[in-house]
Formats: structure tokens, sequence, C-alpha cells
């Protein structure tokens, strides 16, 4: 087959977060970010569906092994941001605000250093059922 495949696998973590711009004072963080904003922190159920594009290899017919997805999602996106506040426990969002932007940017680069140049890897971050982004958006 010479024609491209998407394949993709979804999985879920939970983290808090705070949306904050510390070069902002409260007040102006505040009307920005509203809830999100609490100094407490808050939380979400986040699915992450990872979509990778490529011709599907001759020999076994799978344009990735999705059995190896699954280890590579959970060894270093799971393993890493499941059940943490990434603004305090993670070092990628210790200067970076965690918008769902953001996390879904950090997802790809993370995954995209372990996948073969040759497959297009596309990163489909839920923060909330009706809310979600892409990255990177084609």
């Amino acid at each position: 087959m010479t024609n491209k495949v998407a394949v993709y696998r979804k999985e879920h973590f939970n983290a808090a977060h705070r949306l904050n711009n510390p070069k902002w004072d409260e007040a102006t963080n505040d009307r920005i970010f509203g809830k999100c904003n609490n100094p407490s922190f808050h939380g979400h159920n986040y699915e992450l569906i990872v979509k990778l594009t490529g011709v599907p290899d001759a020999e076994t017919g799978y344009v990735y092994d999705m059995k190896l997805l699954s280890e590579l999602i959970r060894e270093n996106i799971l393993e890493r941001f499941d059940h943490k506040n990434l603004n305090l426990d993670t070092a990628e969002f210790q200067h970076l605000n965690p918008t769902a932007e953001n996390i879904a940017a950090v997802i790809y680069t993370i995954l995209r250093e372990k996948i073969d140049a040759d497959l297009d890897l596309q990163v489909r971050l839920y923060e909330t059922e009706r809310n979600f982004v892409e990255y990177p958006a084609n």
C-alpha cells in the first residue's frame, strides 16, 4: 500500500493547574483567566488523542505498532503528568502557563523526539468534554 493511513491512540490523565501570568497583577489575571486563576489550583480529566499518519509497513501492515504507541505515551506523558500539579510538579510548566494549547504543544514535542520523522504526528487534547485543542493545527 502506498496511501497514507491515520492511526489514533486515546489515553487520559488527571492533572491540576493554575493559569496565571506572573508579569500581570492579580486583577488582570482574574479578568483574563477567571476561575482558572484560582490560587489553590483546579483540575481536569484530560483526554489525549495521539494521531500518527503514514504509509503502512509492507511487512507488518502497521503504520505504528499500537502497543508500542500505548507504552510510549504511558512512559513519556502519563507518568510525567498524571495526578500532578502541572505548575508545581513538572519542569515543563515551571515557566510556561499550562493552558491546553501549551500542554498539547509540550506533549507533541516530547513525542516528536521519540517517533520516526517519516510519520506525521498530531496531538488532540480535551480539557473538558466541549473544549479541546489540536497541535499542530493543520
